[in-house]
């Protein structure tokens, strides 16, 4: 794929995004963003600054009130977004595989009845027909929700089960943009999930040669530091808001710019990562794709990304290796 194909690929998906939220953005009403993913796995910071970079590119705003879970504040919320959407930050976290995050947003839902509230694309999966139930009510009762999908498995599912507007729109990461890469240390790199969404366990001792991570590693004193600066350049504006959300951000360009040094260091990659698959089309990088155990990223692939000849769908750790080392050989 030459840097010019990449670019339009990256460009088209932009496009999408923002056919699918400019309707709900307007510039006399300020947003609110809920959900900050202050967490180590750089995929979700990826999100969030597509999200601040979509907003700021195409809208030229930022958000009035933004919050984790932890320090959400709906009085403040109506303080300092009075009217407007309130915007829940996308993932792969609707449905009952990360139950507090669904909890959340139905929490949020009964709150603010009278609140047009959009979630940021997000992947949908249900293990449990009662807690799909719960989730109905909260939508059916709620009837201002917007769902936005990355996968058409999930949208089919969204307009089968829940009664709001449901739309297919590409994850927020690409709005980031292309990025040059650094360049690569070694010829592979597997990276591969850590967490409840990997498929079994993965035999690695026959690839000594080829290192294995995650990237939910992190230095807590460099994001605290990074907090602490972010907080700091907004001591001047006088307002909460604003020095949250600074240093949100700030946590949140450190957790993604140690993603992309990360894999950089591949000259291919291999993968069960969604945000790994994006992030290496960011930077131009071969890769190849083995799924989460739910099929999320499959389900992306095939929506938006998988069309390109930068990725490769593996049907096994050894294929996918024996194609990553193909595609360094010719590299080098």
């Amino acid at each position: 794929m030459s840097p010019v194909q990449q670019s339009e690929l990256i460009t088209k998906l932009q496009d999408r995004t923002h056919d699918c939220l400019k309707e709900f953005i307007r510039p006399d009403e300020p947003i609110a963003i809920l959900d900050f993913p202050d967490i180590r796995n750089c995929g979700d910071s990826a999100i969030w600054l597509g999200e601040m970079a979509y907003l700021q590119q195409r809208h030229a705003k930022r958000p009035s009130y933004v919050c984790t879970t932890d320090d959400f504040s709906p009085d403040e919320l109506k303080t300092s977004a009075p009217n407007g959407p309130i915007f829940i930050h996308g993932g792969g976290n609707f449905g009952d595989i990360w139950v507090f995050h669904q909890d959340f947003r139905e929490r949020v839902m009964e709150l603010f009845p009278d609140r047009q509230i959009v979630q940021f694309p997000q992947s949908i999966h249900y293990k449990s027909p009662e807690r799909l139930e719960q989730s109905k009510r909260a939508i059916g009762k709620h009837r201002n929700f917007v769902l936005l999908v990355r996968d058409e498995e999930s949208f089919q599912f969204a307009k089968e089960n829940f009664d709001c507007q449901v739309h297919l729109c590409p994850d927020m990461a690409f709005c980031i943009g292309s990025i040059k890469p650094a360049a690569p240390e070694f010829p592979v790199l597997a990276m591969l999930r850590q967490d409840k969404e990997q498929v079994g366990t993965v035999d690695f001792s026959a690839y000594p040669d080829i290192p294995k991570e995650d990237w939910i590693t992190e230095s807590r004193s460099k994001v605290r530091v990074a907090k602490a600066l972010g907080a700091a350049s907004a001591l001047l504006h006088f307002t909460p808001s604003e020095m949250r959300l600074r240093k949100l951000d700030a946590a949140a360009n450190n957790r993604f710019q140690r993603g992309i040094r990360q894999i950089s260091r591949g000259g291919a990659i291999v993968t069960d990562r969604l945000h790994v698959h994006i992030c290496s089309l960011l930077i131009g990088r071969r890769h190849a794709v083995l799924d989460n155990n739910y099929g999320k990223i499959r389900r992306f692939m095939n929506a938006f990304s998988g069309g390109t000849d930068l990725s490769y769908k593996a049907t096994s750790l050894d294929d996918g290796i024996r194609w990553a080392r193909e595609q360094a050989d010719v590299a080098a």
